[in-house]
């Protein structure tokens, strides 16, 4: 199976590099500048479980030549408009697209431009951000991939996906719920973004100030509200889960938009945050402490962009 990974950050020079160290056939589509830059020094995993390099191959915008197999999208949610643009002559009537972005945005963007039977349903979870050297680093050691159809069919297709993504150095799992657990992990993003970057600190910082469990709590509780009402509802051992991993005092865990702010860096706000906001106000339904955390990520936004 011929695969493009779209992105060469974290999330696909992750996945990407492990499915060419695992002898797929894996082509990224990258920007000029990281194009360069893993021409010149690879493209280079620090991982818990051995640190390696490859040497991947590469395409920029204007260089595929025909369709792929399938494409696994992961690029942040804000380049998606650019990414299906470029991507678009590797789409074929028989090309799966595999995105693994933030929020359900880019569901509806696929579907538009592509048609609804490129769409496979995808998600990560793995800890991982690049370093000044472009260097891949994985800081925990779960490093999960799910896929499945939307509908929730084992198709011929999807079984062939499933043979391509396992046994390739990372958890890959077929599940026929895909969509629910899109919207949950969803769910944790908003939450847990609203949280940190509302109140500058991690979970177990804000859970430790007075009042600061109970907020969490809250928005975990709105948010989840929110979802059942507009999305696929999550089940309730995540809400239990998540619920007490968001108010633990002592953790140290942080959203990716937050450690992104920190470092003045652009954020998924309106795809992670506002999105949700808008499908709950058109729904009816008042998200008051996640609309003041999209109010306090708009006055950054706005400080970046001047």
């Amino acid at each position: 199976m011929r695969l493009l990974v779209v992105g060469a950050g974290s999330t696909g020079g992750y996945y990407g590099g492990r499915l060419a160290q695992a002898g797929r056939d894996v082509t990224f589509l990258v920007r000029p500048g990281r194009a360069a830059q893993l021409q010149e020094n690879g493209l280079q995993i620090v991982s818990p479980y051995g640190d390696f390099t490859c040497t991947p191959k590469l395409v920029t915008a204007g260089q595929i030549r025909g369709p792929y197999d399938a494409v696994i999208l992961t690029v942040k949610a804000y380049s998606l408009e650019a990414a299906l643009e470029d991507l678009a002559p590797a789409i074929g009537p028989q090309t799966m697209i595999l995105p693994v972005l933030n929020g359900m945005r880019h569901v509806e963007a696929i579907r538009a431009r592509f048609g609804a039977q490129t769409l496979v349903g995808g998600l990560c979870r793995i800890p991982a951000q690049l370093d000044d050297a472009g260097r891949v680093i994985q800081m925990g050691k779960f490093h999960d991939l799910a896929y499945g159809e939307m509908d929730g069919s084992t198709s011929s297709r999807i079984t062939a996906l499933d043979a391509a993504l396992k046994n390739a150095g990372f958890d890959a799992k077929l599940t026929s719920e895909i969509e629910r657990e899109m919207w949950e992990k969803w769910t944790l993003l908003a939450a847990l973004g609203g949280i940190c970057c509302l109140m500058r600190g991690t979970v177990g910082e804000v859970a430790a100030a007075p009042g600061g469990g109970d907020f969490s709590a809250a928005i975990v509780d709105e948010v989840v509200g929110a979802v059942r009402a507009v999305g696929k509802a999550p089940s309730e051992s995540f809400v239990a889960s998540t619920r007490e991993a968001l108010t633990k005092v002592g953790s140290t865990h942080t959203s990716s938009m937050y450690r992104d702010l920190q470092k003045g860096a652009a954020v998924e706000a309106d795809q992670i945050v506002g999105d949700l906001l808008r499908r709950a106000q058109q729904a009816g339904i008042a998200m008051p402490l996640l609309s003041l955390a999209y109010a306090n990520l708009c006055v950054y936004q706005s400080r970046r962009a001047a």
